[in-house]
């Protein structure tokens, strides 16, 4: 029988696929023109933002999520700095360099780079070339848990989907304005696909914007149900109940896997589609019945 972990080169795979008799799963699209899939990318990433602006991730003018362009590599697709995150859309999206140079032939109308956005992203997409999307918010539940510098425990199902795959940045200097913040928070998250930003919020770095999307959202609920279980614990004079590491890291490999976070990101975009009545046309991609 197919499992996920049969499935994890995302590269490789059609839209959709009859997987353990199973017939039309959804799976990412490959394209065979590298235009088509920059277009592709651009309108799922202000999806993205439209989505984390259905969830309240929105703070002010704070919060970026960026995709790394097909085309050229060495930029990434982010938001005009100021614009909220409902109502972004394809054609207001900025290509920046990773020297911080918004790319002006392709870049939308409004040309205001959030500073905090290029210092943080350009430093992980350059030290990640397996990053294709990064997110970082100041989230509600992110924030109050920051606080408390310890990483999230593997005390549910979910929550082992980021069992030893996630770092705590436990350092705080203000705004990220310079370089040397940026390498520091690229560095803290090493190899893993998220960070907890300690008196910040969190980061999600992974391979697609569909699984950046559902961990990041995930590991929204984690820390809330994290602080929750503390409380209710000790209220009882006990410690939440950990999940076995044996058990915690076999969990991880399931709802952990590049295509694990791919499949539970896909229906956040499948929802937007239907609640807006817009989806990406696509002409050479492998676009079966989705």
């Amino acid at each position: 029988m197919t499992t996920l972990l049969d499935l994890e080169d995302a590269n490789n795979i059609s839209t959709t696929r009859t997987v353990g008799g199973r017939p039309n799963m959804p799976l990412p699209p490959t394209f065979s023109d590298p235009f088509e899939h920059r277009a592709f990318l651009k309108f799922r990433l202000a999806q993205a933002y439209r989505i984390f602006a259905k969830y309240g991730y929105d703070e002010g003018v704070a919060g970026h999520i960026t995709v790394r362009d097909p085309i050229r590599p060495d930029c990434f697709w982010v938001n005009p700095w100021g614009v909220h995150f409902k109502l972004i859309q394809p054609e207001m999206l900025l290509l920046v360099n990773h020297e911080g140079k918004i790319q002006e032939k392709e870049s939308g109308p409004s040309r205001f780079l959030n500073r905090a956005a290029y210092m943080i992203h350009s430093t992980i997409h350059e030290a990640r070339p397996d990053v294709i999307c990064a997110a970082h918010s100041h989230t509600t539940h992110a924030k109050a848990f920051g606080t408390l510098g310890v990483p999230l425990d593997p005390i549910t199902q979910d929550s082992c989907a980021f069992y030893e795959d996630h770092a705590l940045y436990s350092e705080f200097r203000g705004i990220v304005t310079g370089r040397e913040e940026g390498l520091a928070i690229a560095n803290a998250l090493g190899s893993k696909k998220a960070a907890i930003l300690q008196n910040h919020g969190i980061l999600v770095a992974t391979k697609s914007i569909e699984s950046t999307v559902f961990f990041f959202i995930s590991m929204e609920k984690c820390c809330q149900v994290q602080m929750l279980a503390e409380q209710a614990a000790a209220a009882l004079g006990q410690r939440p109940r950990l999940i076995d590491p044996v058990n915690a890291a076999q969990t991880q490999k399931q709802l952990g896997s590049e295509i694990g976070g791919w499949l539970n990101g896909f229906p956040e975009f499948q929802l937007l589609e239907h609640e807006e009545g817009n989806r990406f046309e696509y002409i050479s991609a492998h676009k079966e019945d989705m």
